[in-house]
This record gives structure tokens, C-alpha cells and sequence, in this order.
């Protein structure tokens, strides 16, 4: 398989942009929000989570205690299946450093 693959690679088949992988590097991050807490969170996943701020601050507490928040107990609240899903899902990319909540960019 590796030959037929360097087979075709010198012949020229494929283009030369897949032939040598190219890097982008931009030189502006996103923005991201400096302090996350739980309105931020929610307001960064959207989706209508937003919506269950209140019932999440006043039960949970902190944003610490959310990240580490189980299924259950998110049931118990009464948020919906679908809301559930999206928290769970964003909590996990938010511990493994994979995703933050967006700065809002503000129009005038």
C-alpha cells in the first residue's frame, strides 16, 4: 500500500498542496471571556440553555461545582434531555481545554 502510494505521489497525481502539508498560523486569537462563571458558560453554548441560569446558580452554586455536575443531578432540576446533553458535552470540552465561551462582540 505504501508503494502505491508513493507511486502516485511522485508521478505527480495529486496536487502539489496535498503532497506537502502547509501550516496556517494567524496572528489574532479569538477573544475569549477572561472570568467564566455560569451565566457566561450557558450564554457561550447557547441553544436555549441560557434559559436555566437562574435554577443552576441558585442549586449548584458555583461554576467549580457545575464542571464536575452529573447527569443526575441536572435531572433532578428539571432541565431538558437535549439542554442536559449540550452542558455535559461543553463541561468536558471545557476541562480538557477544548473549548471557552466567546466574548460577546458588541455593535454600535
Amino acid at each position: 500500500m505504501a508503494s502505491w502510494l508513493q507511486r502516485t505521489v511522485n508521478r505527480g497525481v495529486f496536487p502539489l498542496s496535498t503532497r506537502f502539508s502547509t501550516f496556517r498560523f494567524f496572528s489574532k486569537s479569538s477573544p475569549y471571556v477572561v472570568k467564566v462563571g455560569i451565566p457566561e458558560f450557558l450564554n457561550g453554548i447557547g441553544k436555549g440553555v441560557e434559559s436555566h441560569v437562574t435554577k443552576l446558580e441558585s442549586e449548584i452554586g458555583d461554576f467549580q461545582n457545575l464542571l464536575v455536575t452529573r447527569t443526575l443531578k441536572l435531572k433532578k432540576l428539571g432541565i431538558p434531555c437535549k439542554h442536559r446533553k449540550l452542558i455535559l458535552k461543553h463541561t468536558h470540552k471545557y476541562r480538557l481545554g477544548l473549548w471557552r465561551p466567546r466574548v460577546e462582540c458588541i455593535t454600535s
